[in-house]
């Protein structure tokens, strides 16, 4: 095999925020930055200044005979693309570019405008939140110049990408083999020192999987705002008390926090709830209740989980029913002008309930959210080993779990524990990757059902607002049912378009028409 090149200089655009610039400064690696703004590039170099001032450089020189370096001294800033790469050549190593943009023909645009100055052996990862198949369309763009493209999926938000963020590559192999070693040094780490980040398989499955990665953080986040309204309107709970609660859910059980163990929306919850701004106020208590990236244009993984569910055929409603709310709260206005028109909103009722009873509630909450999460994860990897069998990826999921391990929103040490040790078992070709068939998984949905009907039960006599609870007990119900409504309905769909039936006794268990008709009507 070839030797693999080191990478000692890398060009990286300011869209993460000059984060992801300070942190590959920070291992020895030289950083060439480019932007259309100078100002941006700038603020990078005086965040560098700023981080030697309080010693967070490590002084740690790139091995190429560099010494002790400040990490501004290993900045420098290009504002074109004829400079740019100048500063990038070396005689034993490719040219590396990292860039984070908004997702679509920005991304386009830069390639094209890369692509003049690239040579054999040059690699672009992409950081994005980009649509696996522009990632697949620009592989397939640059593979005649030998150029490697790699769409990797980074998570952990602004201040992981300066500490060290989770992140997914997906791409060749050869790529793979040259930026791993830089990408290790760089990534999250679990609580035993292991990267989070690893080889997640080809052409676009690292933007794949992060695309779903954000679905299974939406149904995630919403499970748990579901909580947190429950406590607030129907126990009556401060923000405080509820910021306690959170901090005990982490502490123990299925969302413990433990030697770095734990679930990161749990932990930021606790401090959501507490934080109070220079005025005394609580912070969340300022907060609108819409979300707007989904409709701005700055968000896209939401709305392409849903549909690659939809598409696949991979029932996902913990994440798409979460979407749906999310999209809902975006348009503000129309709610208010809809509640005028109908007089009224359906107000969130009391839970009335003795001291015993609020703490059995609080019990069943906690596993009702446990169940959710666990729910999401189960979607969401149904849907990508789904696309995984159409894309022939070759995705490691042993190797997506470690990614998640820490550094991303939807860290849950109990959970990845329970997939890893599924995946580990299993090989890479007919593996059964559907989890609700994995006894272990059964059996922790299984236990934790009652918890959930409960909270869903008394949400609907409240009218507590519960989209991806209700969602996962629905999914629940319908996964493991024998005795779907669906009867009449396909009796429906043959009485009025001849669709064909499936007879009892006679089923194939497969999804494919049936070969029986009754003529319900005559015509």
């Amino acid at each position: 095999m070839a030797e693999i090149p080191k990478i000692k200089k890398v060009k990286i655009n300011y869209y993460l925020g000059g984060g992801m610039a300070l942190l590959f400064a920070q291992h020895g690696i030289r950083v060439s930055l480019n932007d259309p703004s100078e100002e941006n590039m700038n603020r990078v170099l005086e965040n560098a200044k700023k981080d030697d001032g309080n010693g967070n450089g490590n002084g740690n020189g790139n091995g190429d005979g560099d010494g002790v370096l400040l990490l501004q001294d290993r900045l420098s800033k290009h504002s074109n693309y004829t400079d740019l790469c100048k500063s990038l050549d070396s005689p034993k190593a490719p040219k590396v570019f990292v860039f984070s943009l908004p997702h679509g023909t920005v991304g386009d645009s830069v390639v094209q405008g890369l692509q003049p100055y690239l040579n054999k052996g040059d690699l672009i990862i992409d950081a994005s939140n980009e649509h696996w198949q522009n990632t697949q369309r620009r592989q397939g763009k640059l593979v005649a110049q030998g150029v490697y493209y790699i769409g990797m999926g980074v998570s952990g938000g602004y201040q992981a990408a300066r500490r060290g963020p989770s992140m997914c590559p997906g791409g060749e192999e050869r790529a793979l083999d040259i930026v791993l070693p830089l990408l290790r040094q760089v990534a999250a780490k679990d609580s035993k020192g292991n990267a989070c980040v690893g080889r997640c398989g080809m052409g676009g499955s690292g933007h794949y999987v992060k695309m779903v990665h954000n679905g299974i953080e939406h149904g995630m986040m919403s499970a748990q705002a579901e909580a947190w309204q429950i406590m607030s309107l129907g126990l009556g709970m401060g923000y405080d008390e509820i910021g306690e609660v959170f901090e005990q859910w982490n502490a123990e059980g299925e969302m413990l926090n433990a030697y770095q163990k734990g679930t990161f929306l749990i932990e930021i919850g606790s401090q959501i709830c507490k934080q109070r701004n220079n005025k005394g106020e609580h912070v969340l208590s300022i907060v609108e209740d819409k979300v707007v990236q989904d409709i701005d244009g700055t968000e896209g993984t939401g709305v392409w989980s849903s549909e690659e569910a939809i598409r696949l055929h991979v029932p996902a409603p913990t994440l798409s029913d979460a979407h749906y709310v999310r999209i809902a709260s975006a348009f503000r206005k129309d709610r208010k002008k809809i509640k005028e028109t109908f007089g009224g909103d359906f107000p969130h009722t009391s839970w009335s309930s003795t001291t015993t009873e609020q703490k059995q509630l609080l019990e069943d909450l906690r596993r009702a959210v446990y169940c959710a999460f666990l729910s999401a994860f189960v979607q969401g990897i149904s849907i990508i080993d789904q696309a995984n069998r159409e894309n022939k990826w070759e995705i490691d999921f042993a190797a997506v779990i470690q990614i998640w391990r820490n550094g991303c929103i939807i860290k849950s040490d109990h959970i990845a524990d329970i997939l890893s040790s599924i995946f580990t078992k299993q090989h890479s070709g007919g593996a059964d990757r559907d989890l609700l068939h994995h006894p272990v998984i059964a059996k922790e949905l299984k236990e934790n059902f009652p918890s959930l009907r409960e909270i869903v039960a008394q949400s609907v006599k409240t009218n507590a607002i519960i989209p991806s609870l209700s969602a996962s007990l629905e999914w629940l119900k319908y996964s493991t049912g024998t005795a779907l409504p669906t009867q009449f309905y396909e009796a429906q769909l043959d009485f009025f378009g001849k669709h064909m039936f499936d007879v009892k006794g006679e089923e194939t268990g497969q999804p494919v028409s049936g070969k029986h008709h009754f003529e319900w009507r005559p015509a």
